[in-house]
């Protein structure tokens, strides 16, 4: 009879605990107040082991014991703002080329080296750089590396494999002047900075320097730039500098300097724009418009930098900036709007942007010039302390991963930040006050001076885009931007 009462007591709590849950469940969490934010995690950062190879090349080690890999992201600091006269896509042939023959493989046995050990090997360049990444298991880091160090130091760069490459991107160009979303990507830094800056033609190159780009070609670049005093090597993963060394040493340390190694001499600083003027590029049909608005922004190297952070949060850079809170919360106009400061070693791009319904195209104008306008007066305390949270919770998340993690050390080096950079990046975004923020809205956000990019059905938005008065209209052909 004991044993039986104590069953029926466990199984009572039991229904009791049950039907709690399911009154809870019915009533469903309280909505009435947003739960309270805390202080922003604190980021640490493991230590970072510092070395030089004999060659001269610079490492990093920063050690990540949870899984046994490894990631190494090797950096370049040449891309294609380094591209030669002429030669547009130079950087970016060259980085594509790495492991399409190296040493004494060809692209198969690469790609089967990389394949057997479970690792993974691309190459890639940007505007300011190019990178090498390897990720692999530990256990096959010293055989991966050889193949690395071929890729990095011996690439061969067949003809065989450059005229395939040459095809696939020719063919890109032509695909992209049929997709609104790519064509804006491309039209509108062209519009910007002009045909005769590196930065107003596509990274992979126009379609005239595309046909005309040589194995020679990626050789003297390669020569030029792919040096061991030009890079530096942010490893991440479960390793020491200790256990690395002698490996690297092995491998990378026997990257020698080939030729004369002539620096590119600086890019020149693109003209700023002076006066509102759109341009108009057409694509029958199109389900949606695609905008860009702005103009010539500022270089990665400004003391205004934490401020314009906090400036681009405000205005586009989060889910509720102000721009897609506009033309997607209250307007629906788009599925999301935003902005963006695109900081390079030289000047860059500053635009906002949005995909938008064909015909909404001109109310959607209309709202981004009333953002545009609405970002000068003094930012509200509590809009300022929610932006500034938001950039601050957003650290962590670029070391999330080992190759997250050296992808943000291995900028420090492309843009010479002080080695404390991310250790002190909240403390500086928190630093940030409502009259910096002003200031630098006034200086980097003129809409009276903005080029507006549409890309869209000329037919079904001309007549509304004209009638409000934006300045002069300029229709460009698509082929005009890939030539």
């Amino acid at each position: 009879m004991r044993c039986f009462n104590r069953a029926a007591r466990i199984i009572l709590v039991a229904l009791a605990a049950f039907a709690s849950a399911v009154l809870n469940a019915q009533q469903g969490p309280d909505r009435a107040q947003a739960p309270p934010v805390g202080p922003p995690p604190a980021l640490r950062i493991p230590p970072i082991e510092t070395r030089t190879l004999s060659n001269g090349l610079q490492v990093w080690v920063m050690g990540e014991h949870k899984v046994p890999t490894v990631h190494l992201a090797l950096t370049i600091r040449a891309g294609a703002a380094a591209d030669p006269a002429g030669r547009y896509g130079a950087a970016s042939f060259t980085a594509a080329m790495l492991d399409e023959g190296a040493g004494q493989r060809s692209a198969l046995e690469i790609a089967d080296a990389i394949d057997f050990l479970g690792a993974d090997l691309s190459a890639a360049a940007g505007i300011d750089a190019s990178t090498v990444d390897l990720h692999v298991p530990v256990a096959r880091l010293s055989e991966a590396l050889a193949v690395m160090a071929d890729v990095v130091a011996r690439p061969t760069f067949p003809e065989s494999e450059l005229k395939r490459l040459r095809e696939e991107r020719l063919a890109g160009l032509l695909e992209a002047q049929d997709d609104p979303e790519e064509l804006i990507q491309l039209a509108f830094p062209h519009v910007v900075f002009g045909a005769r800056h590196r930065y107003g033609a596509p990274v992979m190159g126009t379609e005239t320097a595309i046909k005309a780009i040589t194995p020679a070609d990626l050789v003297a670049f390669h020569d030029a730039h792919y040096r061991p005093s030009n890079a530096r090597l942010v490893v991440v993963g479960d390793v020491t500098a200790d256990s690395l060394v002698p490996m690297l040493e092995s491998s990378l340390g026997t990257w020698k300097p080939t030729g004369a190694g002539t620096p590119a001499p600086p890019l020149a600083d693109p003209p700023q724009l002076t006066a509102r003027h759109v341009y108009l590029i057409d694509k029958p049909g199109a389900a949606q418009s695609q905008i860009r608005i702005g103009w010539v922004g500022v270089q990665r190297s400004t003391p205004d930098y934490f401020a314009l952070r906090v400036l681009s949060g405000v205005l586009g850079e989060s889910f509720t900036s102000r721009l897609n809170h506009n033309l997607r919360e209250v307007h629906g106009y788009a599925y999301g709007a935003g902005s963006r400061f695109d900081m390079r070693r030289v000047g860059g791009l500053f635009y906002a942007s949005a995909g938008v319904q064909t015909d909404k195209t001109a109310d959607a104008l209309k709202e981004f010039f009333v953002e545009l306008a609405n970002i000068h007066p003094p930012i509200p305390a509590d809009e300022l302390a929610r932006t500034k949270n938001f950039a601050e919770r957003l650290v962590p998340r670029y070391f999330e991963t080992e190759r997250d993690a050296a992808a943000a050390l291995s900028q420090i080096f492309t843009y010479d930040l002080p080695a404390d950079y991310w250790e002190s990046f909240s403390r500086r975004i928190e630093a940030v006050t409502a009259n910096e923020v002003q200031r630098a809205a006034d200086k980097y956000i003129q809409p009276d001076r903005f080029a507006v990019v549409i890309v869209g059905d000329r037919k079904a938005i001309e007549a509304g885009v004209r009638s409000l008065n934006l300045g002069p209209l300029t229709v460009v052909e698509p082929s005009e931007i890939v030539k």
